[in-house]
């Protein structure tokens, strides 16, 4: 696990050094941006058809969705309990109710589980992701999103449900798993291809995102409910759940790690289209992405 941290690490290190020197004069947005979009829109549309085209599914397809959804949902009820008791505003409530409940599940999710327990994992970790995480967070992330913020437009919809590509990729890729139908060696190798790039991109994308300014730090009271939910709350719901309804070996551990991994990074977008407090979400993503390179060694030993 340590040597696979300091892989993830090293790629990771690649985007922060980026950040700072800009290379050839290129702002770490404008190149976040376009590494982003193109994994968004065509390099992760492609593992997900590759991989839940011929993935097993049945039961345990099920159970993990539900417990993905389990572990959010309670992180949210109990991250919104403890912002009121702490007397938060409103904005910074939302911001932390966000980053204490939505895994980073398929940006770091994916090249960990990878890593760690090998090609079967990456099965699980987009169904964890397209089959609970994102769903939710187009959904309920976004009303709590709405509910918190302070801009005056803020609307929900379920339209934002409809276009992520990795959703119909999704889509497409279970009926044609249901269908029987197997894939063209010649679209296999096309999609493996594409599919390579993920990984990598993935990580140095996250540490062009990774920062955290001094003045953000003095907002600790605000962060430390996010990291102890979100880093240890959040995988022990999922642990206890999953071993309830029987759930064990390779599956156990993924779905546990998926629950471990830090903040998801995309909510930050939703922070700055809702009006929450985006730079306290900032930090707590930068901070939990750091601390869970620790923790995430411990849930992996325990599990």
């Amino acid at each position: 696990m340590f040597d696979v941290m300091v892989q993830m690490a090293a790629l990771i290190l690649c985007g922060v050094v980026w950040r700072l020197a800009t290379p050839g004069g290129q702002d770490a947005l404008a190149m976040r941006t376009a590494l982003t979009s193109l994994v968004y829109y065509l390099l992760l549309p492609a593992l997900v058809l590759l991989v839940l085209w011929e993935a097993p599914l049945g039961t345990d397809s099920f159970k993990i969705a539900l417990v993905a959804a389990v572990g959010i949902l309670a992180s949210l009820l109990v991250t919104g309990l403890v912002c009121r008791l702490c007397g938060m505003s409103q904005a910074t409530r939302g911001a932390v109710m966000l980053a204490a409940s939505f895994p980073n599940a398929t940006y770091l999710g994916l090249p960990v589980l990878v890593a760690t327990l090998g090609l079967p994992a990456r099965s699980i970790a987009i169904q964890y992701d397209l089959f609970a995480c994102m769903p939710l967070l187009l959904t309920v992330g976004i009303w709590v999103a709405a509910k918190h913020g302070s801009n005056p437009n803020n609307q929900t919809s379920l339209k934002g449900v409809f276009k992520v590509p990795a959703l119909w990729a999704a889509g497409i890729a279970v009926m044609l798993n249901l269908s029987g139908m197997s894939m063209p060696e010649g679209l296999n190798i096309w999609l493996k291809t594409l599919s390579n790039g993920v990984v990598p991109l993935m990580l140095i994308s996250l540490g062009l995102s990774l920062h955290i300014k001094r003045e953000q730090l003095k907002v600790m009271r605000s962060l430390i409910p996010a990291l102890g939910i979100k880093l240890l709350f959040m995988p022990l719901v999922v642990f206890g759940l999953a071993k309830l309804i029987g759930m064990e070996g390779l599956v156990l551990k993924a779905v546990v790690l998926e629950a471990a991994m830090p903040s998801m990074v995309i909510g930050l977008l939703l922070c700055d289209r809702y009006g929450l407090d985006s730079s306290l979400y900032a930090a707590i993503v930068t901070l939990s992405t750091v601390i869970s390179f620790f923790s995430l060694g411990m849930w992996f030993s325990l599990v």
